[in-house]
């Protein structure tokens, strides 16, 4: 589910970003709030993936059920 909504925001980013230099509409906030979207979403995968190696390896501090 964390891939899907970053691949979505990434995509997005991608989109706007056309959009502004083909068109030279102003979209900056919009642009910016889809790569904060798609970077927050990749720091989250990297949480999620550290988590899991974590309750994997038996680290007692480690979330269970990820």
């Amino acid at each position: 589910m964390v891939l899907v909504g970053t691949g979505l925001w990434g995509v997005a980013s991608v989109v706007l970003l056309l959009v502004h230099l083909l068109t030279e509409v102003d979209v900056s906030i919009w642009l910016w709030t889809c790569l904060a979207g798609t970077m927050l979403g990749l720091l989250g995968y990297g949480v999620l993936r550290w988590q899991r190696a974590a309750a994997r390896s038996g680290s007692r501090s480690a979330q269970t059920g990820v």
